[in-house]
């Protein structure tokens, strides 16, 4: 609101060729905090809003605030039960959803299309003056899912007094009116809500980059300079994608930040020593303390060893502990416990889970906690902190929380196995894959690539296992525990019984690719992609292997057209319609 009143024509949002000033943006969210309203929503409660990353999206967000209330990202993508599950967990007032998720619902609660509501009149829009209580610093600003280890989806707090320390007034990284911030990640990861507000509350535009385009990287190098962006959030499984693909982009920004997994020191080193960036600062921190609360300014070019997450930032502490609660000398490992500001209410609807994750900081001001994140890691004598893995099996893939527990009991539900044990695996190119071991239930013969097929009818794209290892029998220590070490390795090699040659010249070139890409021997015409444990990294990596053999390829296809047999076809299609444009010009 104070943007649109100093910089009112001043461009918040920039959304494919719409360009919606911060005056407009103001009024959208004016519109749809009365349409709340109007339906009885405020203070203290909490909106689902179910759209990709959009203008509509941020109108509904800011709208939902100014009602008094916290938003609830859903991604539609996910499964129909998944979203389910949500919605009756977090028993939302109201449901807000874009044209293209217009077919969620949820029983018993008023569903209102963002686009109707935020562009319905163009003119000034004033909220009724009985609409929603202006919200307080421990009021609850979103609530945002994350895999949970008790077999479902966990629902963490974050409120107002988390958020503004993080984008507003902040030292770590600087944003200003001159300033183009890319809006890469999905709505349901935490990564959003920093390059929402981080632009917003700071004067900036907010470009809103398409998934499409994001898993094109020539494509998106191209849209990243055409609006002049300045600074760029990216996973780490992003960042070492667009290193190796186009580098260029990088020394065009002002600041580039990374994170959400362990990064790949060698990466960072050679993007900072040949292609960097004014900033390049590396992130690290849990969605219960507010998407990031240690950063690193990578310096310098420097060698192969291990990366330092770096130092906590202003509004954070961090402690460092041993299995009794001591503080650990510098260079001795203790888990990472993060206090502050930054550290969120706690679980929704899980008292005993919070309780036992959110601690109170001994060391601290009465009422003072601290979050338990089973990260482990040491102080180094220039007061960074070096990241040394996890204290749990919980681990983290292309970005996204994994908690194993949550795709063991998705399995066990199937009822066709006695035992299931979730792990991540590195596999020959050092890519951690997710692997599901399985011993089956009496008298059951369930194939791997079903039992996948069923877990993504629950499951996200993330959480479905790239590789499903059937046992006679889990391997046990002598205190009868698995045996981890024991397990074998998974053979991601697959010789169906089904299997039907490739045809013809694109679809055996592809499934050469696919077999390399997905480590999969033989690959059948009728395979799907993703089936066999492709993912949208791998995707970016497939479209630039099947440019360089001149096919005209598009991230889009893959996700259209995940068979092989129909995406060779797709592939034809587009190199027939290529040559007649050219003779057509000739």
């Amino acid at each position: 609101a104070a943007q649109a009143q100093q910089r009112g024509d001043a461009i918040a949002v920039i959304d494919g060729v719409r360009r919606i000033s911060y005056r407009e943006l103001d009024q959208a969210a004016t519109r749809v905090a009365a349409a709340l309203c109007a339906q009885g929503v405020g203070r203290g409660d909490r909106v689902a809003i179910a759209a990709e990353r959009s203008a509509e999206m941020i109108a509904g967000q800011l709208g939902i605030l100014r009602a008094g209330a916290a938003y609830v990202p859903i991604d539609p993508a996910y499964p129909p039960p998944r979203i389910a599950a949500m919605l009756g967990d977090c028993r939302p007032a109201a449901l807000l959803v874009h044209e293209p998720s217009a077919q969620l619902v949820a029983a018993g609660v008023p569903r209102l299309l963002i686009e109707r509501i935020a562009w319905a009149d163009r003119g000034e829009a004033a909220a009724p003056a009985d609409c929603g209580d202006a919200p307080q610093p421990d009021d609850l600003a979103y609530l945002i899912y994350t895999s949970g280890s008790t077999g479902a989806p966990k629902g963490v707090m974050l409120e107002h007094r988390n958020v503004l320390p993080l984008v507003v007034g902040n030292h770590y990284a600087s944003v200003g009116a001159g300033d183009c911030v890319a809006y890469c990640a999905s709505p349901a990861f935490d990564a959003a809500a920093w390059e929402t507000w981080f632009a917003l509350l700071n004067g900036a535009s907010l470009l809103v980059v398409p998934q499409a385009t994001l898993l094109d990287p020539p494509a998106c190098a191209t849209l990243l300079a055409e609006h002049a962006v300045s600074v760029l959030h990216l996973t780490v499984g992003l960042l070492n994608q667009y290193a190796a693909t186009c580098p260029e982009i990088f020394p065009r920004l002002r600041c580039l930040l990374f994170g959400g997994e362990q990064a790949d020191a060698h990466v960072v080193h050679r993007i900072r020593g040949a292609h960097a960036p004014q900033q390049l600062i590396h992130c690290y921190g849990p969605t219960e303390c507010t998407t990031f609360a240690i950063t690193d300014p990578v310096q310098e070019p420097g060698s192969g060893r291990r990366l330092p997450i770096g130092k906590p930032l202003a509004h954070a502490s961090v402690r460092i502990l041993d299995a009794n609660g001591t503080p650990v000398p510098i260079g001795v490992a203790g888990e990472i416990h993060i206090g502050g500001a930054a550290v969120g209410r706690g679980y929704w609807n899980q008292p005993e889970l919070t309780a036992e994750r959110f601690v109170a900081d001994e060391y601290a001001d009465a009422g003072a906690r601290l979050y338990r994140t089973g990260d482990l890691g040491r102080w180094l004598s220039d007061g960074r902190i070096e990241y040394l893995g996890r204290n749990d099996f919980q681990f983290k893939l292309r970005g996204y929380r994994v908690e194993p527990a949550e795709i063991e009991t998705a399995a066990l539900a199937t009822g066709e196995l006695r035992e299931a044990l979730a792990t991540g695996y590195r596999d020959e190119r050092g890519e951690l894959r997710l692997v599901l071991y399985v011993v089956l239930a009496a008298e059951r013969e369930v194939s791997p690539a079903m039992l996948r097929r069923a877990l993504a009818v629950s499951l996200p794209e993330h959480l479905v296992p790239s590789s499903v290892v059937h046992l006679d029998a889990f391997p046990l220590t002598p205190h009868g525990k698995i045996d981890r070490a024991a397990l074998p390795p998974p053979a991601f090699d697959v010789a169906a019984a089904d299997y039907v040659a490739p045809q013809g010249a694109t679809e055996t070139a592809l499934a050469a690719l696919w077999g390399e890409l997905l480590q999969r021997s033989p690959v059948s015409r009728h395979d799907q992609f993703f089936e066999l444990g492709g993912h949208s990294l791998l995707v970016i990596l497939l479209i630039e292997r099947l440019r360089a053999l001149g096919h005209v390829a598009e991230a889009r296809m893959v996700f259209a057209a995940p068979v092989l047999a129909a995406l060779a076809q797709q592939l034809d299609t587009a190199r027939q319609a290529k040559a007649a444009r050219q003779e057509i010009r000739l």
